[in-house]
């Protein structure tokens, strides 16, 4: 959850360290720091935003340095526990993303050792352990340190005396990058893509040796090779580009997102093994779960293959259906838990498959067939256009299942997708603002479009909401039904429509304004809800993606009323790598 970026080149490593730290913010921390090596460790940490504080470090010495965006999980946010982390000697730093489960167990050896402490976090035992090992040689330092080390860790390595960076992972990502004449590593590609379009991902157990003339990369001590890939993301689709928030902009993508991620070709390999599956298991957290649960209507109405979605974090708790294929759907490709699920998976001997949108994350590396959304790089903590891309994907794989009964419907989207982006969505966003709660329903498949609404609504408003299978809330729910308990219901003209409608007046009964979202031109939903708003006119299978972008838009315009820090939202990070 942390963010990490290391330099070493013929710039000057402070200034392109604290413009990567910036461009993973989006990840989501409360602490930054920056240390280089130049005759000696030059550093600055502070609480806070580096937005707001990172120039005090822009002055830094060096042409090698390392930095660190911190989300507290050992020790509270402050000054001291920011990272980088120095040795007792101070000719030392690492930064770290991960965690250090035997910490506790090191912390005592070594300060039984003479070792003295100054931070309450994990990762500072890294530090103290390379320094005990460290007899002049830094890659054998980091050796016989990362030997000791239990738990998960992408860790970057500088020593006052070098210029040079030692990386090592296990469990959490890092990407090297290698430009011309210059070496970036960080915890994703989105700092790397000014520099360099060559990215070496390391793999688990990796340890590098990075210099600016490139890299050697170690694998229990033994030289091995890394075949870089060449990335074509644009690094210009990573900036704002005129829209206020990075989430607005990636709403405003979806179009050309749907239509490339849907317009992607599954391999024949891949599809023969989706052809011999007799049902098949998704797992996935959050906004990617509740793609696999539209995934799931979709396919037992088109393709009769029965279908198990279940959140990667319970997966373990379950008895796996051993004639079953996996789909693991993952937006960054490194959630802890999704990766836990297919390992684990993996050893039960499933046909596993990732859904991903970053070529040579880790989940690419596990899976045995790879399926990647068309998203380009998403800024915002809340996912918008990543969720609208593995939707795509999904509904590929049914179309194909299903001898291509959607697609002629699901490739004439972009206009329609268009039309969605013109919703006004303020009079709705009036009456959401002022709601302490809010319940977001639907039949079918517009349960989990509910659920994934509600999640947008409180990740980025902080208000309470709630997705429901619209007969549910009956068994409840209606409790908290008053005036100022506004509902989100979902109604199109499918099957549930007469008995949705039936909802809708029980909900209105009990006084609850109503905002209905419900296909174009239906009178009798307009007349019942406090606000009607139609979708654009479309076949059923379209509806889903254009009632799910106008509930981004509502949750991004109430953000907007409110005052939230709409792309940073609080406690949350974009990319969850730690179980």
């Amino acid at each position: 959850m942390c963010g990490i970026v290391g330099y070493v080149g013929r710039r000057r490593a402070a200034p392109v360290i604290i413009e990567g730290l910036k461009k993973l913010e989006y990840r989501g921390y409360d602490s930054f720091g920056v240390a280089t090596s130049c005759s000696g460790i030059e550093m600055i940490k502070r609480q806070g935003r580096i937005s707001d504080s990172g120039d005090c470090a822009s002055e830094l010495s060096g042409f090698a340095g390392i930095g660190h965006t911190r989300w507290a999980t050992h020790g509270v946010p402050n000054d001291v526990n920011a990272h980088p982390h120095t040795d007792c000697t101070g000719n030392i730093a690492i930064v770290h993303n991960g965690i250090i489960e035997n910490y506790i167990e090191l912390k005592r050896l070594l300060i039984s050792e003479g070792h003295i402490f100054l931070s309450e976090t994990d990762s500072e035992v890294v530090a103290h352990l390379v320094e005990k090992y460290y007899k002049g040689d830094l890659l054998k330092a980091v050796f016989l340190a990362t030997e000791k080390l239990e738990g998960s860790y992408a860790l970057l390595v500088i020593c006052g005396s070098e210029k040079r960076i030692i990386a090592a992972r296990k469990m959490s990502p890092l990407v090297i990058g290698v430009g011309d004449g210059e070496v970036i590593a960080s915890s994703d590609m989105t700092p790397i893509l000014e520099y360099a379009r060559k990215m070496i991902f390391l793999e688990d157990g990796d340890v590098a040796d990075v210099m600016e003339s490139g890299i050697q990369v170690y694998n229990e001590k033994n030289p091995v090779e890394r075949s870089p890939k060449i990335v074509e993301w644009d690094f210009e689709s990573a900036k704002k580009g005129g829209f206020d928030h990075y989430m607005l902009k990636e709403i405003f993508e979806q179009p050309d997102v749907f239509y490339k991620s849907f317009s992607s070709e599954i391999d024949e390999g891949s599809m023969l093994d989706l052809k011999k599956a007799s049902c098949v298991t998704v797992v996935a957290c959050g906004t990617s779960w509740h793609a696999g649960m539209i995934f799931r209507y979709l396919m037992e109405k088109y393709c009769k293959i029965p279908v198990r979605v279940e959140i990667a974090s319970e997966f373990s708790n379950f008895t796996p259906l051993h004639d079953s294929v996996m789909v693991a759907v993952t937006q960054s490709g490194e959630t802890a838990d999704t990766l836990a699920a297919l390992k684990s998976a993996k050893k039960e001997n499933f046909t596993t498959f990732a859904i991903t949108n970053v070529p040579g994350s880790s989940v690419t590396r596990i899976a045995d067939h790879v399926l990647y959304t068309c998203a380009g790089p998403e800024i915002s903590v809340a996912a918008t256009k990543s969720f609208t891309a593995q939707v795509a994907v999904l509904m590929k794989i049914v179309s194909c299942l299903s001898e291509n009964f959607i697609e002629k419907e699901l490739l004439g989207i972009h206009p329609l997708i268009e039309e969605a982006l013109l919703f006004d969505a303020q009079p709705a966003a009036e009456i959401c603002r002022s709601a302490n709660s809010l319940f977001f329903v639907g039949r079918g498949v517009y349960y989990p479009v509910s659920l994934e609404g509600a999640l947008k609504m409180k990740e980025i408003t902080y208000i309470h909401a709630e997705g429901y299978p619209a007969g549910e809330l009956k068994h409840g729910p209606f409790s908290l039904l008053c005036g100022e308990t506004p509902v989100i219901a979902i109604c199109t003209g499918d099957d549930s429509y007469p008995v949705m409608m039936s909802n809708i007046k029980e909900i209105k009964a009990r006084g609850a304004p109503v905002i209905g979202i419900g296909s174009a031109g239906d009178i009798d939903l307009e007349e019942i809800c406090d606000i009607y708003i139609p979708l654009p006119k479309s076949s059923g299978i379209c509806e889903i993606v254009t009632a799910s972008v106008i509930l981004q838009e509502l949750a991004y315009k109430t953000a907007v009323l409110l005052g939230r820090d709409v792309d940073k939202p609080r406690n949350l990070a974009k990319s969850v790598t730690v179980i």
